[in-house]
């Protein structure tokens, strides 16, 4: 019985689709803002509204601007990318951990934070993009510390999700981060740092 059942509903199935044809998608996606949008300021409202911390700064204030973030959030320990400058670390005081590509999600789980920088990002929803190329290292070493440091660079920026999937290279191990990790229950009770870092530090560089 539950055979016949199971034959009747796939022949049902056949007989609807034999002929069909895949439907045109349409493929005419906004991919600007405008030129009156400032993508800089777009993209630091969309941030901070996922409840990241958010600076614009100027680029020869990072240095310094790092140092008082980490020592703002009492970082002892610090993992980096191994092709990171090292003149982003300049008033740095915690330890510096270059990565290995040895260092499995346990050991990373004793680390403080990671700094890295970003593939592209997108102002329109406020989503840095990693794509494991310069300066952000392996996916792992930006899931497992409690706190990520992202330097974001102006001209990284673009206005909308098209605009920035050409810019990248879909077949790299890809991470789009929307603010600090975050998840709620049925209840809708939220909570912070299951997926990924529970704190998100982005310095906008111009």
């Amino acid at each position: 019985m539950i055979m016949d059942a199971r034959e009747h509903i796939l022949s049902s199935v056949r007989s609807a689709i034999t002929g069909a044809v895949d439907p045109a998608i349409p493929r005419g996606y906004h991919r600007s803002l405008g030129d009156g949008t400032d993508l800089v300021d777009l993209f630091a409202e969309r941030v901070g509204d996922y409840r990241a911390e958010v600076h614009v700064i100027d680029a020869e204030e990072l240095p310094r601007r790092i140092g008082r973030v980490l020592g703002e959030h009492k970082t002892k320990s610090l993992i980096i990318p191994s092709d990171l400058s090292a003149k982003w670390l300049i008033t740095t005081s915690c330890q510096v951990i270059p990565d290995d590509g040895r260092t499995d999600a346990a050991g990373l789980d004793g680390v403080d934070a990671v700094l890295t920088g970003c593939a592209a990002a997108v102002a329109l929803t406020g989503t840095i993009v990693l794509d494991a190329g310069p300066l952000q290292g392996r996916r792992l070493i930006s899931l497992i510390p409690d706190l990520h440091v992202c330097v974001v660079p102006a001209s990284s920026i673009v206005g909308t999700v098209p605009e920035v999937m050409e810019r990248i290279d879909a077949t790299h191990p890809l991470t789009w981060i929307s603010g600090p990790s975050a998840t709620s229950d049925i209840e809708l009770d939220r909570v912070e740092g299951v997926h990924g870092p529970r704190t998100l530090v982005v310095l906008i560089t111009r």
